[in-house]
Order: structure tokens, then sequence, then C-alpha cells
């Protein structure tokens, strides 16, 4: 479970998703941001697709699991995107920001531990909460608040939110049916079934997304949308899977602690955005939290006491 291996996978999808922050601002700038999801995950599914069918990964879903996956692409995908770029529209970056990546790990460790997948123990409790404030000196400079107390902006924060829990939700329902069919045919599975119900939602909803369909795109829509697809999908998204499958959600899940500090990070040296002391402090703590999430129960004096009466949820 804590092979090297894996700590180095982790390692990738930390940067790789830490990355693709830039690659989405290069592509909603010009193309409808539901669109350019929609088109990105439909792409990426039909390579994993063709991937796994040429590794001999065929196996049909059963029955009982068909309900679970179409549930989970619509989890993960579809009702993750499309409310989180939405909402985008309404809120300040860096308030959206803190408030889907600081959900995502906790809600992934609450899913984890009422499904089943997880274990409940204090010291991962505290890395969570831990985390959650080093993304709040992270963005504290971009965070407003000032005119969210009601209307769009308000009804925005909820969809964000409602983002990382979806997400999260899927994420866990998804651990099993990693380990029956595979990482990369699940993959493609679950981007094509969700990239292609988010397309039909920009469709209806989303403003020039036919027109974006048959425009060239500007260069830089281009280059991100490519990224995207190669290594936002085909291998973060690909890895991020194997994870949930070898290591848990919980643990899985804290790259949401490190990518936005890489993303921070590279904001700073490349774009001159300003490099304030509270700014490193958070990207230490958060840095910080996730080495304490992934290592949590190796300490067993800490996990055993939080386990306590609570029974053993594996």
């Amino acid at each position: 479970m804590y092979s090297q291996r894996n700590f180095v996978k982790f390692g990738v999808l930390c940067l790789v998703w830490g990355l693709t922050w830039i690659a989405v601002k290069l592509g909603v700038e010009t193309v409808p941001p539901m669109m350019f999801a929609a088109t990105r995950f439909m792409v990426a599914g039909a390579v994993f697709i063709a991937l796994a069918w040429a590794r001999g990964q065929r196996k049909a879903f059963a029955k009982a699991d068909q309900k679970r996956l179409v549930i989970v692409s619509l989890l993960m995908i579809t009702l993750c995107y499309g409310p989180l770029f939405w909402g985008m529209q309404f809120v300040p970056s860096g308030t959206a920001a803190v408030l889907e990546m600081s959900l995502t790990p906790l809600a992934l460790l609450a899913f984890g531990i009422a499904l089943g997948e997880e274990n409940w123990n204090h010291l991962r409790a505290f890395a969570m909460l831990l985390g959650a404030f080093g993304l709040c000196l992270l963005f504290a400079p971009s965070i407003d608040l000032t005119g969210l107390e009601k209307g769009l902006p308000m009804i925005g924060l909820m969809a964000i939110a409602w983002a990382a829990i979806s997400s999260a939700w899927g994420s866990v329902l998804a651990k099993p049916l990693i380990s029956n069919y595979g990482s990369a045919r699940l993959s493609g599975v679950t981007t094509l079934i969700g990239g292609t119900v988010l397309m039909i939602a920009s469709l209806a909803i989303e403003p020039r997304s036919a027109e974006s369909l048959v425009t060239p795109w500007e260069w830089k829509a281009v280059a991100g949308w490519l990224f995207l697809v190669i290594f936002g999908s085909l291998l973060g998204y690909s890895i991020y899977m194997q994870l949930l499958r070898d290591i848990g959600p919980a643990r899985a899940g804290s790259f949401a602690f490190v990518s936005p500090a890489i993303a921070v990070s590279i904001g700073v040296v490349f774009a001159d955005e300003p490099a304030e002391p509270q700014r490193f402090i958070g990207m230490a703590l958060m840095v910080l939290a996730a080495a304490i999430c992934l290592s949590a129960d190796r300490l067993p004096r800490f996990s055993n006491r939080g386990a306590m009466g609570l029974g053993d949820h594996r």
C-alpha cells in the first residue's frame, strides 16, 4: 500500500494537477468552460478505452455494477465540473479555490469512512484541518467575500462546494470498480460518459457552445486543451484512479493540499505574482498536512487511539 511507486505516483499527480490550473485558464478565456471540459474528457475517454482494449481489458461490466458506473461518471465529471465552472462565474477565483480544494480531502475522508473505505483516526483528521488552514493562508490575499451575502454569488459558492462533494462521493464509489475492471478501463468509461453528458448540458445552457465546435480555437486554448487531455486526464486522472485503489480516498485526495502550492509557486516565479510570507507558510502547512495524511497509518499510537470504539471500516 505504501510502496515507493505510490509515493512517486502521488508526486507526479500533484505536479500535473498543479499545472492544469494554467491550462484551464488559457482555455476558458476564449472557449465556453463547460464545452472546453467536455471535449477534453470525451477525447481522453476514447483514448483510455482504446488503450484498455489493447491491453486485453475487455471484461464486461456486471449488471450490478452498471448503475454504480453511471453514478460515478456523473458525480466525478458532469456534476463536478458543470457546477464548478458555472459557480466560478460569480465567485472570485481565490475564494473558489479555497472552498473547493479544502473541501475535497475533507469530503473524501468523510465519504470514505461512511462507505467503509477508510478508518478514522485523530491524526488524519488533524492533517485535514491543518491543510485547510494552510490553504486559507495561501489564498488569503485573493479571497474576497464582499458581495457574497445573497443572490447569484451565494448560489455560486454553493455550486463550488457541491463540486467538491460530488467529486469526493464519486471517487469513493469508484474504488471497488477500479479493482474489478482496471484503472484504464474505468477512467475511459467514466470520462466518456461524464464528458458526453457535460457536452449536452453545455449545448443546452452555455452561450456560444455550439459555435465553439465549428470555430477554430486560438492557439493558447488548443495548447491548454492538449495539456489537459495528455497530462491532466491520460496521466493525472489515471494515476488518481490507481491511488484511490491502492492507498485509499483520503490519502489520494491529499493532492489538494500540494497541487495549489505548486500552482501558486509557478505563478510567483513565472508570472510575477505576489510572494507574501504568509503564502509560503501556507504552502509549508499544506505539504506537511499531505505528508501526515499519507503516513498517518504508520503511526499506530495515534491511529489506534483514534480508532478505539469505532471498529474497522475496511
